[in-house]
């Protein structure tokens, strides 16, 4: 086992190529913690190099009703009215704090993502 720092794109490529030799090794094998250690250095090196955004707020409201099923009457039994459904949606209103609650518990967004600025 030779692991190393993930430093720059040529570490990074030797280290996908790695793992997918390894990829199949059995837990608690050496190369099974190869595998488990080379993951962690991958995920640190793109979390680090290819960061992902958090979606916008009204853009992850209108994803997880789709996923859901929902159309904009089950959105106002959420949010308190047919008209602020409509608002929010087409970006007129701004979410407050009780929406927000009520739009993590009831949809599950998450509450970091629901309190971004839009």
């Amino acid at each position: 086992m030779n692991i190393k720092p993930i430093k720059n794109e040529i570490d990074y490529e030797q280290a996908l190529t790695r793992l997918e030799v390894i990829f199949d090794a059995k837990k608690g094998s050496p190369q099974g913690d190869e595998l488990e250690i080379l993951g962690i250095l991958i995920e640190k090196y793109e979390n680090e190099h290819f960061p992902i955004d958090l979606p916008d707020p009204i853009e992850a409201i209108k994803f997880r009703m789709e996923q859901m099923g929902y159309n904009q009457t089950d959105l106002a039994k959420v949010v308190g009215l047919k008209s602020r459904a409509s608002e929010i949606l087409n970006r007129k209103r701004k979410l407050s704090l009780e929406m927000i609650r009520q739009l993590h518990e009831s949809l599950k967004i998450p509450t970091d993502v629901l309190i971004q600025a839009y």
